[in-house]
C-alpha cells in the first residue's frame, strides 16, 4: 500500500526490514510493516503556574506557550515518534507533560529569587524559564516556537503585587507633588536670581567701560611710544649699515692690492722653480742611467748564482722529502700488518670465547633440562604416594644406593682400627644384702676394690699412670678380651 502524508504530516514506519523507526513523506507499505501519520504542527498550551519565591511568597505566571515537534532536526522527529506518537497533541497526557516541565522549571527558578528581583528583572526570569524548559522539552523532541509570559499575577488571599503597585502610585504622587515644590521653589528663586544678575551685570559693564577706557588710552601712548622709538632704530640701523660698507670696501681694495703684489712675486718666484725643478729632473736621468748600468753588471752574476745555489736547495729538499717519504711508507705499513695481525688474533680469540660461551651456554641448558626432568620425576612420585615424603625419600635412598653407601664408609672408617676393651668386675655375687653386718661401709669397700682395674683401664686406653700418693697398679682382677 502507498501512502502519503500531508504538508504538517510524517509517516512513522516500522517493522520488517527496519532497524527501528522510519521517518518519511511518502512510501510503500509492504506486509509485516506498519505504518502510523503524526501530525508536527505547533500547538499553544496556556497554563496559569503557581509557584513561590525565596520569601515563601506564592504568586501566578500565566504563560501562553506554542510548542510542536523539531521538524528540523530528524533525530528530534524520531525521538518525538517514539515517546508521543501515541498520544494526540491536544490531549491531556501531552498538555499534562508540558505543563508538569513548566511548574517544576518556573518553581525551582522562583525558589532561589525574591520577589523583588522577580518583579523588576521580569524580562530575565523569563528567559530563564524559556531557557530550561527548553532543555527538559529537547528530551521528548519538541520545541518551543513560542512562549509569551504575562504579567504577574497575586495569588488570593496575597495581595503583594496589589500593594506593590499601589506603593508605587503613592511613591509616584509623592513625588509628582515635589517636583510640583521643587520647580515653584525653582521659579521664585529663579526671579530673584535674574534681578540680581541684572544689577551685578549692569555694575560690572561700568566698570569694565571704565576700565577698558583707561586701557585703550595708555594703550594709545604706548603705541606713539613704540612709533618714535622704531623710527630712531630704523636711523641708527641705516648709519650703521653704511659704515659697514664703507670699512668693507676698504678692506675689499686692501685685499686686492695685496693680491697683485703677491701674483707679481709668485710669478717671478716660479721661473725660478721651474728651472730648479728641471735641473733635478735632469740629474735624477743621469744618476738612474749610471745606476742601470750598474745592475745590469752587477745583476747578471748574482742572478746564475742564485738560480745555481736554489737548485742545489730544491735538489737537497727534494731528496730530504723522498727519504721521509720512503719511512712513512714503511711505517704506514709496518703499522697496517700490525693492525691485521691484531685483528686476526681478536677474531681468533672471540671464537674461541664464542666456542666456549656455547658449550657452557649447551652444559647450562642440559643441567636445566636434567632439572626439568628431576622435578617431574619427583613430582610424579609424589602425587602416587600421595604426598608421603618421607616414603619418597626411602625410596630415592635405596634405588640410588645410599644405604650401601652409608655402610661402606662406616666399614672403612674403622678399618685397621685396633681397639682394646677390658672388663672387670668388683666381685659383687648381687646375692647378699645389706643385712649381713656389712652395713653402709660395703659401698666404700666396692670403691677401693674398683679404683686397681679402673687406673690399669685409663692407663691402657690412654697411657695416663695414677699419681704415686693414689697407690700403684695391678695385675689381678682385670680380664683382657
Amino acid at each position: 500500500m502507498y501512502k502519503i502524508a500531508g504538508p504538517n504530516e510524517y509517516l512513522a514506519i516500522t517493522g520488517s526490514g527496519i532497524k527501528d523507526i522510519k521517518l518519511a513523506k511518502k512510501a510503500f507499505i509492504w506486509p509485516l510493516q506498519k505504518s502510523s501519520l503524526f501530525d508536527v504542527s505547533p500547538v499553544n498550551y496556556t497554563f496559569d503556574v503557581q509557584a513561590m519565591s525565596s520569601e515563601k511568597l506564592p504568586f501566578i505566571l500565566p504563560a501562553v506557550f506554542t510548542i510542536g515537534p523539531r521538524v528540523e532536526e530528524m533525530e528530534s522527529l524520531v525521538l518525538y515518534a517514539k515517546l508521543m506518537l501515541s498520544h494526540d497533541k491536544e490531549s491531556s497526557h501531552v498538555k499534562e507533560l508540558v505543563e508538569g516541565v513548566i511548574e517544576g522549571e518556573t518553581r525551582v527558578l522562583a525558589a532561589s529569587m525574591s520577589m523583588e528581583e522577580i518583579f523588576k528583572g521580569t524580562k530575565e526570569f523569563k528567559k530563564e524559564v524559556f531557557d530550561k524548559v527548553q532543555l527538559e522539552l529537547n528530551k521528548f523532541g519538541l520545541l518551543i516556537y513560542n512562549a509569551n509570559v504575562k504579567q504577574l499575577v497575586d495569588v488570593r488571599g496575597h495581595e503583594y503585587f496589589s500593594y506593590l503597585g499601589q506603593k508605587t502610585q503613592m511613591e509616584a504622587a509623592n513625588q509628582a507633588k515635589v517636583d510640583v515644590a521643587e520647580a515653584k521653589m525653582k521659579g521664585e528663586v529663579g526671579a530673584k536670581i535674574r534681578d540680581g544678575q541684572t544689577v551685578q551685570n549692569a555694575a560690572k559693564i561700568d566698570a569694565e567701560t571704565r576700565v577698558v577706557t583707561a586701557q585703550r588710552q595708555g594703550e594709545g601712548k604706548k603705541e606713539e611710544i613704540r612709533v618714535k622709538t622704531d623710527v630712531k632704530i630704523f636711523e641708527n640701523q641705516k648709519e650703521a649699515e653704511v659704515a659697514e660698507a664703507n670699512a668693507l670696501l676698504a678692506k675689499k681694495k686692501a685685499g686686492w692690492s695685496q693680491l697683485t703684489n703677491l701674483a707679481e712675486v709668485e710669478a717671478a718666484k716660479a721661473v725660478s722653480i721651474r728651472e730648479a725643478e728641471l735641473q733635478t729632473e735632469v740629474e735624477n736621468k743621469n744618476a738612474m742611467t749610471r745606476t742601470a748600468k750598474l745592475k745590469a753588471e752587477k745583476l747578471t752574476q748574482a742572478s746564475v748564482e742564485y738560480e745555481t745555489k736554489v737548485q742545489e736547495a730544491n735538489w737537497e729538499l727534494y731528496k730530504k722529502q723522498r727519504e721521509a717519504d720512503a719511512v712513512y711508507y714503511k711505517n704506514q705499513k709496518a703499522a697496517e700488518a700490525q693492525k691485521a695481525s691484531s685483528e686476526a688474533t681478536f677474531y681468533a680469540n672471540q671464537q674461541a670465547a664464542d666456542a666456549e660461551l656455547y658449550g657452557k651456554k649447551k652444559t647450562a641448558e642440559g643441567i636445566c633440562a636434567l632439572a626439568q626432568a628431576e622435578g617431574y620425576y619427583l613430582n610424579t612420585l609424589m602425587k602416587e604416594l600421595n604426598g608421603n615424603y618421607g616414603a619418597v625419600r626411602d625410596y630415592m635412598m635405596v634405588s640410588k644406593d645410599m644405604f650401601k653407601e652409608i655402610a661402606a664408609i662406616n666399614a672403612k672408617a674403622v678399618n685397621g682400627l685396633q681397639p682394646k676393651i677390658s672388663i672387670w668386675s668388683n666381685g659383687n655375687k648381687g646375692g647378699q644384702s645389706e643385712e649381713d653386718g656389712v652395713g653402709g661401709m660395703k659401698g666404700i669397700a666396692d670403691i677401693y676394690t674398683m679404683l686397681p682395674p679402673l687406673m690399669k683401664t685409663v692407663n691402657e686406653q690412654t697411657g695416663i699412670l695414677p699419681p704415686a700418693w693414689l697407690g700403684t697398679l695391678t695385675n689381678n682382677t682385670v680380664d683382657d678380651k
